[in-house]
Formats: C-alpha cells, sequence, structure tokens
C-alpha cells in the first residue's frame, strides 16, 4: 500500500483516536463536539480551503522547480527516507516558530493570522482555522522545500500527515500533562495558553511540533492555571468569507 493511500489514512484515524481523547479526557469540560463555529473550520478550512490551496500551492510550486530546475539537483535524495522527514520537520519547525513570532509583533501579519486566534473553542479542528493568504505563504515553503532539494515523494505525504496530525493534537481539548517531555516536544497543555485570551503581550508558546524553541528563546509560558478563555478581544466575523475579507480592513476600523 503506497502512501498516497496510507496517509490519507493515518490522517482520519489519527483525527478519530484525538476526538475519542477529548470526549474521555477533557480539558474544558462541557465544551459540546459540535460548538459554534465547528462546520465553518470542519468544511471552509479543513475540506474546502485546503483543497483548493493544495491545487494552488502544487501549481506554484512546480512552476517555480520548472523556472529553476533545482530538484534536479536532488541535494537530499541520496539521503534515508527517515532521515529527510526528520530534517524538514525540524527545519520547517524552527521556520514556523520565528514566523509565528513575527506574526503576533507585525500587524500586517497579525492580520493573516488572527483568524486562527479568533476561536472562542479550542478543540482538534480548530487549528485549521487560519487565512488562506498566511497558508499559501506557509505551505508554499513547506512543501516547496521539500520539491526544491529533491526529496524523495513519500517524504512529502510522511510530512503532511505529520503536520496535519500534530495540528490536531496541539490544539486538542484534551487534558494532558505531558511533564519534562513538554519541553522538548509540543502538545494542548503549552499551545491552549497560546490562544487564551490572558496570555502574555508579547504572546507566547509559538512552537508546533518542538517546544524547544520556546524554552531556547524564551517564549515559554505554561502557569499552574487555566486559560480564562479564548479568542479575540475584539468582534470577529462568524462565516467564512466574511472571515477571509476581515484580514482586508483598514487599521482605521473597529
Amino acid at each position: 500500500m503506497t502512501w498516497t493511500i496510507v496517509a490519507p489514512i493515518v490522517i482520519v484515524g489519527g483525527a478519530l483516536v484525538i476526538i475519542g481523547l477529548e470526549r474521555r479526557w477533557p480539558y474544558d469540560r462541557g465544551q459540546r463536539f459540535l460548538r459554534d463555529g465547528f462546520w465553518v473550520d470542519l468544511v471552509g478550512y479543513a475540506l474546502v480551503q485546503n483543497y483548493m490551496l493544495a491545487l494552488v500551492i502544487h501549481g506554484l510550486v512546480s512552476w517555480v522547480d520548472a523556472q529553476a530546475g533545482a530538484s534536479t539537483h536532488g541535494l537530499v535524495s541520496d539521503w534515508p527516507i527517515a532521515v529527510q522527514v526528520a530534517f524538514f520537520v525540524v527545519t520547517h519547525d524552527l521556520y514556523t516558530y520565528g514566523f509565528h513570532r513575527l506574526q503576533h509583533r507585525n500587524r500586517w501579519l497579525w492580520r493573516l493570522h488572527e483568524a486562527h486566534h479568533s476561536a472562542t473553542h479550542v478543540d482538534w479542528i480548530a487549528g485549521s482555522r487560519s487565512h488562506a493568504l498566511e497558508i499559501l505563504i506557509n505551505q508554499s515553503i513547506e512543501f516547496g522545500a521539500m520539491v526544491l532539494l529533491g526529496a524523495d515523494p513519500d517524504v512529502i505525504l510522511i510530512k503532511g500527515a505529520i503536520s496535519a496530525i500534530w495540528g490536531m493534537w496541539i490544539h486538542a481539548n484534551v487534558d494532558v500533562r505531558s511533564g519534562s517531555l513538554q519541553r522538548v516536544i509540543n502538545g494542548p497543555e503549552m499551545h491552549r495558553w497560546h490562544h487564551a485570551i490572558d496570555f502574555p503581550e508579547s504572546g507566547c508558546n509559538f512552537g508546533t511540533k518542538l517546544a524547544i524553541w520556546d524554552h531556547l528563546f524564551g517564549t515559554a509560558h505554561l502557569p499552574p492555571t487555566k486559560p480564562a478563555g479564548y479568542g479575540l478581544a475584539a468582534p470577529f466575523p462568524d462565516g467564512f468569507l466574511a472571515q477571509q475579507a476581515h484580514a482586508f480592513r483598514t487599521f482605521h476600523e473597529a
């Protein structure tokens, strides 16, 4: 069975496991499965937007490669697949940490990122809520790097599955305490504070897969209490298209 078939099965299976953990050990008790914004996140973002952007990003990366011919050099082609996966997981995670932190400090980039913070209920599917332009930037870099450096096609599928499952996991409404492991591997216990209304003004917990960046660069935040709530202080539109358009309002608008 090829990774073309295995990867989607792994993603769906991972989602079902995480949903089961949410039902059994919820972090925020009483949070409904079909909470407000569920269908916007699942259909609008996770299904429709991801499918459309996958086509756009594939076309964009293919065009760049056709112009540059970078993949023909096969810079990582001879590496074992496991090493390729580890290399792209770690390097992309470091990029994500830096770009994510910049999004919280730059008012233009924040406009693309605030949709991700607009969810007032954080769970397995809330992480899919990200503006189309933010995904276009991040995933073009993520998958473009693998294609242009000549990664094995299976590496792209494996890395995509890891990113999808980890994105669901760190947003999961699961009450987990991983102890010292949380200094290395990121999980919901730290990332929920990234979405909290009462997080530090400069932001915190910008890492996705690895927590080492936050501890290394002084942005880790894990108090013993629970967040007072999630979301944005300012009102945010409910619908998918309205949320996309909201990023383009003027800075003088409320």
